[in-house]
Order: C-alpha cells, then sequence, then structure tokens
C-alpha cells in the first residue's frame, strides 16, 4: 500500500512538472537615447549662394561719380552694367528686377553703397535704364545672387555712423564712438575723395554688425547707420 500511495505521489509531481507554465522574458525596451543637442544657428555665408535675394530700394548714380575710382579699385563707367552695394563681395553677380514693371537686368558689384535709408543697391546709368529707372529715380527691386566669386578673404564688417567733409569733425565723431564701442575708423573711399566716413567695430558677420547698428541708434543718438562690408 505504501509503495502505491509513493507512486502515486511520484506521478502527481511529474504531471504537475509537465504543465509547469514558464514566464516568458520579455526583452527590455532599449534605453532612451540621450537627447541630441540642439543643432547650432547656421551662421549665414560671408559669400551669398546663387539664389539669395533681397527685396528693397534701388536708385542710380552717375556724374559726378563717373571716371573716378570704385570702391574695388577700377574706373566707374556709368555706361557699363555695374552697381554699388553695402556688403556682397565684389563681383558678385546679381539680377535685379524692377517689380513695378518686371523688367530686369544683370548687374556686377564694383562699388559701396548706397549709404540712404531703405534702399538696397545703387545702379550704373546703363544698368538703370535698362529696367527704366532713370526717369523716377528709385524703385522697389528684388536682387537675386546670380554667382559669387571664389577664394574672397574672410569679410570683416562694420557700421558706418556718418560721413564728413571736414575731417575735424569725422575725427571727432570717431573719437567718441572709440570711447564708447572700442572701434573706430576714418576710411575715405576712392569714389568719394574728400569724404571722411566713421566706421564703427569690426565684426564677424553681418548679424553681429546688425547688432551693433541697433545699439549705437539706441545708445548715442545716432541714426544714420549703416552695415558695410570693410574691404582690405
Amino acid at each position: 500500500m505504501r509503495k502505491v500511495f509513493a507512486l502515486v505521489l511520484v506521478l502527481a509531481a511529474l504531471t504537475g512538472c509537465g504543465h509547469k507554465k514558464h514566464a516568458r522574458r520579455v526583452p527590455r525596451p532599449p534605453a532612451p537615447s540621450a537627447p541630441s543637442a540642439p543643432a547650432a544657428p547656421s551662421v549665414p555665408s560671408t559669400v551669398p549662394q546663387p539664389g539669395y535675394t533681397e527685396t528693397g530700394v534701388a536708385s542710380w548714380y552717375g556724374h559726378p561719380y563717373h571716371g573716378r575710382r570704385a570702391a574695388n579699385g577700377e574706373i566707374y563707367d556709368m555706361e557699363t552694367l555695374v552697381a554699388a552695394h553695402r556688403t556682397l563681395p565684389f563681383d558678385t553677380w546679381l539680377r535685379v528686377v524692377n517689380l513695378n514693371n518686371d523688367k530686369t537686368v544683370e548687374v556686377r558689384v564694383i562699388d559701396r553703397g548706397p549709404f540712404i535709408d531703405g534702399r538696397i543697391i545703387d545702379l550704373s546709368h546703363a544698368a538703370a535704364r535698362a529696367i527704366e529707372l532713370i526717369g523716377p529715380g528709385i524703385a522697389q527691386v528684388r536682387i537675386e545672387v546670380m554667382s559669387a566669386p571664389a577664394g574672397v578673404a574672410p569679410a570683416v564688417f562694420a557700421v558706418q555712423v556718418g560721413a564728413f567733409r571736414d575731417r575735424g569733425n569725422a575725427e571727432r565723431v570717431r573719437a567718441r564712438m572709440a570711447s564708447l564701442y572700442g572701434t573706430a575708423r576714418l576710411v575715405e573711399r576712392p569714389e568719394n575723395p574728400g569724404v571722411w566716413r566713421v566706421m564703427v567695430g569690426s565684426e564677424p558677420t553681418q548679424e553681429d554688425a546688425r547688432a551693433l547698428s541697433l545699439r549705437i541708434r539706441q545708445e548715442s543718438g545716432e541714426r544714420n547707420t549703416f552695415v558695410v562690408r570693410l574691404d582690405s
């Protein structure tokens, strides 16, 4: 009897083992990856690529600049398709569209300007004539970079705070700006000899120069400030 009872216990144990449920091993979810660092803000190239555009007011210039040296050193001929821009590298080719009549012209940047608030480009007489700008003198335009020169030196930008015929007046403003903002210089440009421009700062990007321009306007009361590329 004892043998029978022992046999029953063994059979019961074996049956239980056969029906034991094994826990299913669930794979662990992958550890969350560390949050990626925010991408660094892109810094606009000092040489805008083809397709870069600006919209604003264009004007034109002829005499007395005709026959003088442009800012890049070549002689300005107002009957060629050239232009002045404050920050684009020399030898940048632009397409200029008169938004009033859709007429277009292609020009090469050789000069600096215009130094009037709200304007973005000064066209030669020939370029202005091509888009019917001579009569009205100014027009709303869109400019688009078609090609940019290779091998341009790293850019430096400054804020022009004034232009003076009297060098003594220019020097007084320069000294005041230097005391307030650390760096200021006088520049006599070849396209406009006898006019001394006061340039403040030496900034690696246009964004830095614009911030300095805003600061100067807010703190010093100067209102006629422009960001300008300093050409070597």
